[in-house]
């Protein structure tokens, strides 16, 4: 029988990434790895909103499954578990590089402005210009360069509006903090982060000690995006929680 994996990619990217950890995964796992709305070929669709985002999981997910997302998919894959519509066929979670959001709100009032402020940049650029400012953010520092390359070329799947609407609409300010909902995740909860990832280090430890049932894997040698560096551990653990 096989097993059903659904993949959320972060902001910038697109269902592609996943490929490697696809390709890595067991025969008998069945992936689906969409574009989140705002990004690549789901660019046009909107409102670009976490309502819109969980009706389409919703829609193409299978009635029993496990979740996988990456920095903004992972925050978008929490609110998936906590939803009525989804929580109940969420079998697993796993979260790579992941936070529940910011829980002081005017400090995540300030970040939703300055996501607002960057989303009108990012307007006025091409594809190529922000994809190489984007690479330059500092917990994405250190990927091998064939990773880097592999990634702006996933980068350029992109448009300017579906990521400047992506920034307002899923961006960390835009969502609210699920720190407090924590306790309300049933499904067991694998929390994956990058050995050089310091910060998400940290709050992958406080999120675990609030989950309900929730490991953390700190993958040797790797930064932020983990199934980018390191996809075959990231299938391993998929496989084998």
């Amino acid at each position: 029988m096989a097993h059903d994996v659904v993949l959320l990619h972060g902001f910038t990217h697109t269902g592609a990434s996943w490929d490697p950890v696809v390709a890595a995964l067991a025969e008998s796992y069945r992936a689906l790895a969409p574009d989140i709305r705002g990004h690549g070929a789901a660019a046009r669709p909107e409102p670009v909103s976490l309502e819109g985002v969980l009706d389409d999981l919703a829609a193409l997910a299978p009635a029993r499954f496990t979740l996988v997302g990456y920095s903004m998919g992972g925050r978008i894959a929490l609110h998936a578990a906590v939803a009525p519509e989804l929580a109940g066929r969420v079998e697993r979670l796993v979260l790579i590089g992941a936070s529940p959001g910011i829980a002081d709100p005017a400090e995540r009032a300030e970040r939703r402005s300055a996501d607002d402020r960057l989303a009108g940049e990012v307007e006025r650029m091409s594809t190529e210009e922000f994809a190489r400012r984007w690479a330059q953010t500092p917990v994405l520092a250190g990927q091998p360069p064939a990773v880097e390359a592999s990634v702006h070329a996933d980068r350029l799947r992109n448009r300017p509006s579906g990521l400047a609407a992506a920034l307002r609409g899923l961006g960390t300010g835009a969502l609210p903090s699920l720190w407090d909902r924590l306790p309300e995740v049933r499904s067991p909860v694998t929390l994956i982060v990058g050995e050089r990832d310091v910060k998400f280090r940290t709050i992958a430890s406080d999120m675990a000690r609030r989950l309900p049932d929730a490991d953390v894997v700190v993958v040797a040698d790797v930064g932020h995006a983990v199934h980018l560096e390191a996809p075959e551990r990231v299938a391993s653990v998929v496989v084998y929680p």
